[in-house]
């Protein structure tokens, strides 16, 4: 029987920031493994599985899944008489990045401390600001020449935190963003194992999201889906957030809605939730969503997308928070939507009646 969270627990532990997905694409593939027909890797490095759907004729329609696999982290930009000095890779935010244990990725693992100037040394001006990216340093606790044999710059340093299970469902750790969503897309292939479905299905962990949706635009290519989902996180209620603006964690998915998102997508996807009594929530993003989706759209000719949601607190810090429940939720909602997809889906959508209008004339 499929163990979630364990599966879960596996991903948001591993080591793999942008541009360094690798342990986690080889913790996809063995998880993956036996739930899709094949798999592929595109020249970026994205992880491609392909389910086979069971409709007969081909070529069959395509229906590509993605979420991102990278995490943010940090590089060393300079060794100074054994202690480390930091560049941020994509969004670190350095307010939450003192006193976190680290893993320094040397010549060999090196676990370490991210720490700043006591406060006793501090101007007075200056205690009460968080430090610059400038003035963190990362101890290893080693000799200055051991840290130098052991130590390059460009090195990578990621948080080293275990996955804490609170109470409530609620769990806390790094990288829920966005392996929280490859984890749904794990959920979402068992669920489907047990169910015929005519449309082929590609899931896809892509690459270097944080890095500029460099893995979704290059996946896209690759695969040529009719149809595509993103699975990212989006924020939840917390204080300093506007309530607004986010959706409850617990409350199940959030739906985009907006430009980035074909509303006939958004409307089979509310449909397939009430149908199942699966929780969802409408988060209305006006612009650019900032995930796969907006990558995806418009890659070669252009893609009808649709972007579904895990509710986080805390993003882009080593204490994300998710609900157990939501992510399970999140798989099964995409098994019953897929399953439902037929051979007539697409002339359903306006754009594909129009272009078939303008051939025939």
């Amino acid at each position: 029987m499929f163990d979630l969270k364990a599966h879960l627990k596996s991903l948001v532990e591993a080591h793999a920031p942008s541009g360094h997905e690798g342990p986690v694409r080889d913790l996809v593939r063995e998880a993956w493994t036996g739930l899709v027909d094949s798999f592929e890797q595109d020249g970026l490095g994205s992880l491609i599985g392909i389910k086979r759907g069971t409709q007969s004729a081909e070529p069959r329609r395509k229906i590509m899944v993605a979420a991102h696999m990278d995490e943010i982290g940090l590089m060393v930009r300079d060794v100074v008489d054994g202690f480390l000095y930091v560049h941020r890779i994509s969004g670190v935010d350095n307010r939450v990045m003192l006193a976190q244990p680290v893993l320094v990725h040397g010549r060999k693992p090196l676990p370490g401390v991210v720490a700043a100037t006591p406060p006793h040394l501090l101007k007075p001006e200056d205690r009460t600001k968080y430090p610059a990216f400038d003035e963190l340093i990362v101890d290893v606790g080693l000799p200055a020449e051991e840290v130098a044999a052991l130590v390059r710059i460009g090195d990578l340093i990621t948080p080293d935190v275990p996955m804490v299970e609170l109470l409530n469902g609620r769990l806390a750790a790094k990288a829920f963003d966005d392996r929280a969503c490859v984890a749904a897309l794990t959920e979402c292939l068992h669920t489907l194992s047990g169910m015929y479905h005519q449309w082929d299905v590609v899931a896809v962990a892509t690459v270097q999201e944080e890095n500029g949706l460099n893995g979704a635009r290059t996946a896209t290519y690759h695969v040529q889906p009719d149809i595509a989902i993103a699975l990212d996180v989006t924020f939840a209620p917390q204080p300093g957030v506007d309530a607004d603006e986010t959706c409850e964690i617990g409350g199940g998915p959030g739906l985009g809605i907006g430009p980035n998102f074909h509303p006939k997508l958004v409307e089979r996807i509310r449909e397939t939730a009430r149908r199942h009594e699966i929780k969802l929530q409408d988060d209305v993003i006006p612009g650019a969503s900032g995930t796969d989706a907006w990558a995806i759209q418009i890659a070669r000719d252009g893609v009808p997308t649709a972007l579904l949601e895990i509710p986080l607190r805390s993003m882009h810090s080593p204490v994300e928070m998710v609900d157990l429940r939501d992510i399970e939720r999140l798989g099964r909602l995409l098994a019953h939507f897929i399953a439902a997809l037929d051979v007539e889906f697409m002339s359903s959508l306006q754009w594909d009646e129009a272009r078939r209008e303008e051939k025939a004339l």
